[in-house]
């Protein structure tokens, strides 16, 4: 629907390669000055196969990929229900001639239009415009009509989000159990018991990765996870935006009252 929007999209993807650039532009040679291959060849001896290990198959990592996993499969097929919902927009729900009107006889056979069109499987635009249309049958008010589509509009915004609790659950939960690890790991820090203090050093060191290779791992999930989240729950947001867009410029904007009362969002 290019031709409802009453402003230039942000190129937010642009902007992001961007800011890489940039960034990488600063930080590359500063790297090459004053880190050196010394410090590469340090980061090589600290980071062998062996301390990944530690790092990535603790039983705290592995519940946060699981929740992780669980979460992303979740909004996967929350973005691929939006895909589906757009294609209601190509389906020609309503007359779209230029100069068309929307008389209270053309209510009933829209309905049925609709309703073999969209073989009566759930989409949102569908759903607003049936109400729609419903209303405008029975009261012929424009008024009313853009009332009970605003009404169902949020009504729909308010599903969305309520179904999306689960994956904000997981969003919380997967750091909540990296700290569980955390505390896991200081408190087999604390209480090592050592015949020498090295011994005790040692033993406390080991300790301290697992503490804090759990917090590690569980914010870096949690960070994308919530990015994930952000997407989806836009993508969901705009979907709304757009049928009300929608119902505004097909349906509202095209009603004939009898009694002379536009069709606005009140």
């Amino acid at each position: 629907m290019k031709s409802g929007l009453s402003h230039r999209p942000i190129r937010e993807w642009l902007l992001l390669l961007l800011a890489i650039v940039v960034v990488g532009g600063i930080v590359v040679p500063l790297w090459d000055i004053f880190g050196g291959l010394e410090s590469r060849e340090e980061l090589a001896r600290k980071w062998t196969p062996q301390r990944l290990t530690h790092l990535l198959l603790g039983p705290e990592q592995v519940v946060c990929y699981v929740c992780f996993v669980w979460a992303g499969l979740i909004l996967l097929m929350r973005y691929r229900e939006v895909l589906r919902q757009r294609t209601a927009f190509r389906m020609n729900l309503l007359p779209t001639e230029t100069g068309a009107r929307i008389l209270p006889e053309d209510a009933r056979p829209l309905l049925r239009k609709l309703d073999q069109l969209t073989g009566r499987r759930p989409y949102i635009l569908a759903n607003l415009i049936r109400l729609g249309l419903g209303k405008y049958a029975v009261a012929q008010s424009a008024p009313d009509v853009a009332e009970v589509v605003r009404n169902q509009a949020d009504v729909e915004m308010s599903r969305l989000s309520a179904t999306m609790a689960t994956v904000h659950y997981l969003a919380w939960a997967i750091p909540a159990i990296g700290f569980v690890g955390t505390v896991r790991g200081l408190g087999g820090a604390f209480g090592a018991e050592a015949p020498t203090l090295e011994a005790f050093t040692a033993q406390a060191k080991d300790q301290l990765k697992i503490a804090f290779d759990c917090t590690l791992i569980a914010l870096v999930l949690s960070l994308g996870l919530m990015f994930l989240l952000h997407l989806v729950q836009r993508a969901e947001e705009t979907l709304v935006v757009d049928a009300q867009e929608y119902c505004q410029e097909h349906l509202l904007l095209r009603l004939y009252d009898p009694a002379g009362h536009p069709a606005t969002w009140s």
